[in-house]
């Protein structure tokens, strides 16, 4: 089984970031805008669509208050499985690091899971870098 884990470093406080993660209904508005351009909520699945047309729909597994960490799985669509965890911690300095892990099959959607995940760490990081 394939993994990956990416990180980033944030100017902004734990709590906010936490809060626009665990909007699991908000991608397009408070964490990724661009790489997604919108989500739609259906029971406990959240439906993606991301900003190179690509629908997927992402069963929320946990949303963990206390650990400030976002457990999700995809259906279908390049693996044929995919667990995935954002999670949020603060720094001393008031900042935040947010760590992203996805495990999935097969091994050769490594490539594209990876730059997927580059590019949504990038936008996520664009956007919490402007909150106050």
């Amino acid at each position: 089984m394939a993994s990956v884990q990416r990180e980033i470093m944030t100017k902004a406080r734990v709590e906010d970031v936490w809060s626009a993660i665990r909007d699991v209904g908000a991608l397009h508005t408070r964490l990724v805008p661009g790489f997604v351009t919108d989500t739609r909520l259906e029971d406990t699945v959240r439906i993606v669509t991301f900003g190179n047309g690509m629908v997927v729909r992402e069963p929320i597994v946990t949303i963990d208050d206390r650990a400030k960490r976002l457990v999700w799985s995809a259906e279908g669509r390049l693996t044929k499985h995919y667990n995935a965890s954002v999670q949020v911690t603060a720094n001393d300095d008031g900042s935040s690091r947010v760590v992203w892990i996805a495990d999935f099959l097969p091994d050769d959607a490594a490539p594209a899971i990876s730059g997927a995940i580059d590019a949504g760490m990038a936008a996520m990081k664009r956007t919490l870098d402007q909150l106050p």
